[in-house]
């Protein structure tokens, strides 16, 4: 059996010295549930074991899925079956409408208006959890901390914010303005602005790691020697979970706040075109074998992108 493109979790690092991005093996399971809502046993042991995860992991972890009530269990072994039956989706697909962002951006169709969005707000203690939750909100929609209370965003996510404020009763603590031109102590430089308030080294490095991933998986797919059906279903699943790891820190920065080049629209490109081999090579999915749910939630996500951005 062939070599994955990179090391399996807990293994050493890569060449340049970067980690692989860890796949759980909760997550391993939710992304081999197929259409019909089943985990082939075999399959599961099989990627698991490409993946640097030992049986006993996976026998543990299906054992707790069951107690939770998100799995039944038919069978014994490697012929077992398990069935979804609730929550099992395990998504590691980002949404839609932000990947689709990302892309047009990438492509220039994106333009920045010059335009800094502002949130500033004072919850009291009494709300701790409301204020938390408010704060972990602006984080995932991309804005950065300015100062205690304040955070500032490039792009426009008011109606985002404003709605989260309602459904936590308090929006009436919330102050929501524009600027254009903020400026941080002493710095007021667009791209040096976005620079001191977003970890871009970080989220290069991750970009970086991604395109390493799928120009690996491009390199082994293009090969004489396909590989096997399990193999491509790790791919999958590597790719998969070092496209969340990438994107999800990700506040998507409008290219002219951002170095030249960015590694993010490199490891877009190549992510696009490691899904599509990965499609066209169709080992994972056997005729009349039901396929992976990642699959089609990876080729919807790609599909919602205009061909040419891809």
């Amino acid at each position: 059996m062939s070599a994955l493109p990179n090391t399996p979790p807990n293994a050493r690092a890569e060449a340049d010295g970067t980690a692989p991005v860890p796949v759980p093996t909760r997550l391993l399971v939710h992304a081999l549930v197929r259409e019909d809502g089943t985990v082939d046993s075999g399959e599961l042991y099989a990627v698991a074991g490409l993946l640097g995860m030992t049986d006993q992991q996976v026998r543990l972890c299906v054992k707790r899925l069951v107690a939770e009530g998100r799995f039944t269990h038919e069978g014994r072994g490697r012929k077992a079956l398990l069935r979804a039956v609730a929550d099992a989706t395990g998504s590691i697909t980002p949404n839609v409408a932000y990947v689709r962002h990302a892309y047009r951006q990438d492509h220039g169709l994106a333009a920045w208006d010059g335009v800094w969005h502002l949130f500033a707000f004072a919850i009291p203690e009494s709300s701790r959890t409301s204020r938390d939750t408010l704060r972990d909100t602006l984080r995932h929609l991309g804005a950065a901390p300015v100062q205690s209370g304040l955070y500032v965003s490039a792009n426009p996510i008011e109606e985002l914010v404003e709605a989260q404020a309602r459904h936590l009763d308090v929006a009436h603590a919330v102050t929501f303005l524009t600027s254009t031109d903020l400026r941080v102590g002493g710095v007021d430089d667009p791209p040096a602005l976005a620079a001191a308030l977003w970890p871009l080294d970080d989220i290069a490095a991750r970009h970086d790691r991604l395109a390493g991933l799928a120009q690996a998986c491009l390199d082994r797919l293009a090969r004489p020697e396909r590989p096997t059906g399990p193999e491509q279903l790790a791919m999958a699943i590597q790719l998969a979970a070092a496209f969340t790891h990438a994107m999800e820190p990700d506040p998507l920065l409008p290219p002219e706040l951002l170095p030249r080049p960015w590694p993010g629209t490199h490891a877009r490109r190549l992510t696009a075109a490691c899904w599509t081999a990965l499609a066209e090579a169709g080992a994972h999915a056997p005729a009349g074998t039901p396929v992976p749910r990642l699959f089609v939630q990876y080729e919807d996500l790609l599909a919602s992108v205009p061909e040419h951005l891809t």
